[in-house]
């Protein structure tokens, strides 16, 4: 596909959410790793409160809707790869450890399936200090790395995305 269809699409993944914001749903975030050869990985959430609840064991959708990644290089995830589109992302939290499931249902409103899962992967979990108030995503990158970092109360969970 070319790069035209590509921006195309993801600017209509980046427009979804405000449109929505306007019929008052959770405001929406996106967080974006640019790798060295220009290539983009996006992920988009609902910037929801950490008073939210989160279930022990089970796929969580801040705001009630999935995360979505859009990835423009093919990616890595565990020993998983996934390739060049758009993905719903589903953090599974447990008391310890988080897991970070990637989901090939893109479909809106879909329930959560795991056998639609392309990759999955444990997630570096830590308790924080200074609690976040609010969901916060955000990667770091380092060469061909993106390390997904998701803070949301007194957890911080981390899951690393390496380009192809």
């Amino acid at each position: 596909m070319s790069a035209i269809i590509w921006r195309a699409v993801l600017i209509t993944l980046l427009w979804t959410p405000w449109l929505a914001a306007q019929a008052g749903n959770p405001p929406t975030s996106t967080t974006t790793c640019n790798l060295d050869d220009g290539r983009q990985v996006y992920v988009r959430y609902n910037a929801v409160t950490a008073k939210e609840k989160i279930t022990n064991g089970k796929a969580w959708t801040p705001g009630g809707t999935p995360m979505t990644l859009f990835t423009e290089a093919q990616l890595s995830l565990g020993s998983s790869m996934i390739p060049i589109g758009a993905y719903s992302v589903y953090p599974i939290p447990a008391h310890d450890h988080w897991t970070l499931a990637v989901n090939k249902n893109v479909t809106p409103g879909a329930a959560y399936d795991e056998k639609q899962d392309i990759a999955r992967s444990p997630m570096e979990t830590l308790q924080v200090a200074q609690p976040n108030d609010v969901l916060e995503v955000a990667f770091a990158h380092v060469g061909t790395r993106c390390t997904l970092r998701i803070y949301v109360g007194k957890t911080a969970s981390f899951a690393d995305f390496t380009a192809k």
